[in-house]
């Protein structure tokens, strides 16, 4: 499953499934596909996105699958997240998934 979230104030970001899920759930919201969060809920979805980022970095790292496959940090992937969401409270616009 990929999941897309969308704002008029930026690009839209494409993740995997449980990828997307699991920042959801660090913005403190539910696993539903679709779901939405409302311009005015945005910059506290951001804080504590950022806040579990935070706390995921000091804890030890999880064994790579494959030798052949470089391990890739949540905090990587919550990267472009990050930024969509920063743009979305800046421009004070909803955002949503599907």
């Amino acid at each position: 499953m990929l999941v897309t979230f969308t704002t008029d104030a930026y690009a839209d970001i494409t993740m995997f499934g449980d990828v997307a899920l699991a920042l959801l759930k660090m913005m403190g919201h539910s696993k539903t596909v679709p779901g939405a969060i409302l311009a005015a809920d945005v910059p506290m979805a951001l804080d504590r996105l950022k806040a579990a980022i935070n706390a995921d970095k000091s804890s030890p790292p999880a064994e790579k699958e494959s030798e052949d496959e470089p391990m890739v940090s949540m905090a990587d992937r919550a990267l472009p997240l990050i930024d969509l969401l920063t743009a979305a409270a800046e421009a004070e616009c909803n955002v949503m998934w599907k």
